[in-house]
């Protein structure tokens, strides 16, 4: 799935179909793992503000992890994977306890599905969410002078399409995103035709007219990708095109491979559970500290 160009041809069909099977098998398990990993997720550390209303519709929402130490915090806004038609923001509790416990703060949020809601709706959701944690941020309780965009598969395409498509968000708040940080995400792929991502885009507008990958500009971001050793449903190739890319500007942009993880997997590993096992969130609070280490 999420391959650069996506042509229906007889011998891969099935393959398509296994992949598809594999995709929402794999969630499935992954939404029952979530609730057993939710639970044993420590509930020290940070406190925890649920459903905060960013904006008027019902998934305009989002659950604010406010790390306990003391000293300014460096904000992650976390958005969800799920081909962009399925995913919550309360099977993540464990990734706000992860970085929370490094000092971050952290806001997951929810956003428009497909396939009711099609592109660009959810990457309005995020710009929305933005806006309004950088206008009531004293209000919460958080910082937004530094922020980092973090997002899983479809939310990876999220944050980084949310800087780089052919709207550009424009906003006060932009400036203070300081780091992207996309794991196993879709950034350039035909999505006309393809089983996972049709449904969330209108298939009569060209890829090349949607893509972030067509759509980068120069800025002092730093960019870190982080792709799954034996992914089966996102193609690395999303991350080197948009690593060439980026770097043809200028701009900063590092890839990281995680060994003995799947789609799914890279991100549940970033758990407490996990997290000794797997150099997934290691490789994330590294890149992070080193971001706002001088900020």
């Amino acid at each position: 799935m999420f391959n650069r160009n996506f042509h229906v041809k007889p011998k891969v069909v099935l393959k398509k179909i296994q992949s598809i099977k594999a995709f929402y098998t794999d969630f499935r398990l992954y939404d029952l793992a979530s609730i057993t990993i939710n639970k044993l997720t420590p509930k020290k550390g940070y406190q925890f503000h649920a459903n905060i209303a960013y904006g008027l519709k019902a998934r305009q929402r989002l659950d604010l992890y406010i790390s306990n130490r003391t000293q300014e915090k460096p904000l992650i806004v976390f958005v969800h994977g799920g081909a962009w038609s399925h995913g919550d923001k309360s099977a993540y509790k464990f990734v706000g306890e992860a970085f929370s416990r490094y000092g971050y703060d952290v806001a997951v949020l929810n956003y428009h599905l497909a396939p009711q809601h099609k592109f660009p709706t959810y990457v309005d959701d995020l710009a929305v969410a933005l806006n309004f944690l950088e206008q009531q941020q004293n209000k919460l309780g958080i910082s937004t002078h530094n922020i980092a965009l973090m997002g899983h598969s479809a939310g990876a395409f999220n944050i980084t399409s949310l800087l780089y498509n052919p709207k550009r968000f424009q906003s006060e708040v932009k400036k203070n995103i300081k780091a992207i940080v996309g794991v196993a995400g879709p950034y350039h792929f035909d999505y006309k035709g393809d089983p996972l991502a049709s449904d969330a885009f209108d298939q009569d507008i060209p890829y090349q007219q949607v893509m972030p990958y067509y759509f980068i500009e120069k800025n002092e971001i730093r960019h870190f990708l982080f792709t799954a050793a034996h992914d089966q449903i996102v193609e690395e190739s999303n991350s080197l095109d948009l690593k060439a890319q980026l770097e043809a500007l200028g701009n900063h942009c590092q890839m990281t491979v995680i060994p003995k993880t799947g789609h799914v997997s890279i991100m549940g590993s970033v758990s407490s559970l996990f997290s000794r096992f797997y150099q997934t969130r290691s490789e994330i609070v590294k890149a992070l500290d080193q971001t706002f280490k001088n900020n």
